[in-house]
C-alpha cells in the first residue's frame, strides 16, 4: 500500500513542489515594500496618462461632431 502512495503522481507532484519551494530565495520585507510601491506608482501614472488621453480625444471627438452637425 505504501508503495502505491509513494508512486502516486499527485503525491509525487506535491512532494516535488515542496522540495522546489525550499530552494526559493524569498525577498526581504523591504524589497517587497519597495517593489510594491513602484508597481502602485507606475499604475497610477499609467492610469493618469490614459485618462488624460481619453479626455483629450473625447473633447476632440465632441468638437468634430459639433462641426459636422452644423453643416
Amino acid at each position: 500500500m505504501l508503495g502505491r502512495i509513494i508512486n502516486n503522481p499527485v503525491a509525487r507532484y506535491f512532494r516535488e513542489a515542496r522540495e522546489e519551494l525550499r530552494k526559493v530565495t524569498w525577498p526581504q520585507r523591504r524589497e517587497v515594500l519597495v517593489y510594491s510601491a513602484l508597481v502602485i506608482a507606475f499604475s497610477i501614472i499609467t492610469a493618469a496618462y490614459f485618462g488624460l488621453l481619453d479626455w483629450v480625444f473625447t473633447l476632440g471627438l465632441e468638437e468634430l461632431v459639433k462641426l459636422t452637425s452644423n453643416v
